[in-house]
Order: C-alpha cells, then sequence, then structure tokens
C-alpha cells in the first residue's frame, strides 16, 4: 500500500509478497519504506512477477527475495528510507549495505518518539503479534540451524504506525494485532487518529468482529481501510457475501474502503474520502 503526501513524498507500507519488486508500475518514486515487522509475508521473503499474479486469497509469489528481502530491494532501488523501530533497524541497515545502499538511511523510531521526514510525521506504536525472523533471511550457518531447529531470530517488538501527514490528516497503520490499550490511549487520544488501515484476517491478527470492536469502540475514526484479509474478498470490485470483508464492513461504523489493485484514494484533513469514494 502507498502513501502519498500532499508535498510529493511517497510512502510503501508492508510491501511483503504482492509487490512485484522495485519496477512494479504502482509503485512510482517511493521515498519512505515502512516495516511493520519482519515475518516474510510483510518484510517480503518472496514476491510475484508481475502485478496481479495469481488471486488475493492465493497470489502466485515465485521469486525468492530472501536473504535481502522484497522491503529492503525496493528501498535500495528507489534510494528510500526505512523507518522502522525495535531492533529491526540494525538488522535492516545491515541487508541495505549488502546490497550497496547506504546504511544510514534506515531510521529508527521507537515507541513515543517520532521521526519527521519532508514535513511528515512518522512514529511507531505498540502492536500485539510476533516478531520473529526467519532464518531464511539470516545467511549461513546460523541461519541453517534455526531453520533446521524450526526457530527464528528475535528483533524486538512488532509494531504499528501513525502518520501524521503535512495536510494534517493523522492515519492509524494497525501493522498485525490484535487489540491494545494503545489503540485507545496513544492513537486516538494523543493522536486523534481518523484514517485506520486495520488488518481484519483472524486466527492471526484481529478478525472481524475484533476489528470492528477496536474502530468502533477504542479509535473512532472517519474512515477506515481493511487490510490483510486472507482471501478472495471482491468480484468485479464488489464485497463478495458471506467473507470476513462483508463482516467487517457490516460491523464497523465508519466507512470501510477495500484496497483494490491500482485503486486511489484521496483522503482530507479530516479522514473524508475526496476522491475514489464508493465505500463498501
Amino acid at each position: 500500500m502507498v502513501f502519498e503526501d500532499p508535498n510529493g513524498l511517497r510512502i510503501l507500507y508492508d510491501a511483503g509478497r504482492t509487490v512485484a519488486g522495485s519496477e512494479d508500475p504502482r509503485l512510482g518514486d517511493i521515498d519512505v519504506v515502512l516495516v511493520s515487522h519482519v515475518h516474510g509475508d510483510h518484510l517480503g521473503d518472496s514476491r510475484i512477477e508481475s502485478v496481479n499474479q495469481g488471486t488475493c486469497a492465493s497470489p502466485e509469489t515465485n521469486i525468492s527475495t530472501t536473504p535481502n528481502s522484497n522491503s529492503v530491494e525496493i528501498a535500495v532501488a528507489k534510494g528510500a528510507s526505512i523507518v522502522v523501530g525495535s531492533e529491526m533497524a540494525s538488522f535492516l541497515a545491515n541487508k541495505v549495505e549488502g546490497l550497496g545502499g547506504d546504511p544510514s538511511s534506515v531510521q529508527l523510531v521507537r515507541f513515543g518518539a517520532s521521526r519527521m521526514i519532508n514535513g511528515v510525521s512518522m512514529t511507531t506504536v505498540p502492536a500485539v503479534h510476533s516478531n520473529g525472523l526467519s532464518g531464511d533471511f539470516i545467511e549461513g550457518e546460523l541461519g541453517e540451524s534455526l531453520s533446521a531447529a524450526g526457530l527464528g531470530a528475535y528483533v524486538g517488538p512488532p509494531t504499528g504506525y501513525v502518520i501524521t501527514f503535512s495536510n494534517g490528516l493523522v492515519a492509524y497503520l494497525s501493522g498485525d494485532t490484535g487489540v491494545t490499550a494503545e489503540q485507545k490511549t496513544v492513537v486516538a487520544d494523543q493522536y486523534g487518529a481518523e484514517l485506520v488501515v486495520m488488518n481484519i484476517g483472524d486466527t492471526f491478527t484481529t478478525g472481524p468482529t475484533e476489528a470492528a470492536y477496536v474502530i468502533n469502540e477504542l479509535i473512532g475514526p472517519s474512515a477506515v481501510i481493511a487490510s490483510h484479509a486472507n482471501e478472495a474478498a471482491t468480484d468485479g470490485g464488489e464485497v463478495l457475501p458471506d467473507t470476513k470483508t462483508a463482516a467487517f464492513v457490516e460491523a464497523a461504523a465508519p466507512p470501510v474502503y477495500v484496497p483494490l489493485s491500482g485503486r486511489t484514494l484521496a483522503f482530507d484533513a479530516d479522514g473524508g474520502c475526496a476522491a475514489g469514494c464508493s465505500a463498501d
């Protein structure tokens, strides 16, 4: 998912496996890459070869991107900064340097702090999830030993993000998470997020019912973008009945927008959708 500030700054959030590398025509210029945590479906242990290869339920991710990751390869190719929390920064800096990039382009921002890049403020917030790094990302004997044991390396807690754009819009990007106290105390009370990108996939994160509770009772934004549904949620751009996405759309109080490939949505400072807005 790519966010563009009114001043032109472009932010890629959790490239994962369904961005076709740095040459994906949907990307354009990228100035900042965000990585909420290092699981392969977010950092990117593989990727599609071309745009929309496969389906949302089963993308054809036949290009391996280990040990570097899709996110790092894109950041280096685009000359973008990477903004992360936890111990992920030093790990990703090593990967950037290994590909010939500048390790100082990886910028750490811990909970309670912020980074300002070209008029856009970025902070990390806690996520309730795990953050194990697959041995496939770790070269040599250590990586092989971890993989053989069914273990991963730990690189600190996973995160979400709060982004304050130059027009005043505050967006919360949940990453992979369950219900957290900070969704009320930090995301809502401190920052006043009006746009939320919320995971709804269930089992590994909040499902549609839990996600709707976060939206309705804890944050109260003006608009929501559903994410990480882990299903074939739409047909011809329309939400399919009896899906997790349909359940979330029904349960959430504010308008819910479904992120379709190539679809552009524009939001004003209050989280109102100004373009591309047929809410489901």
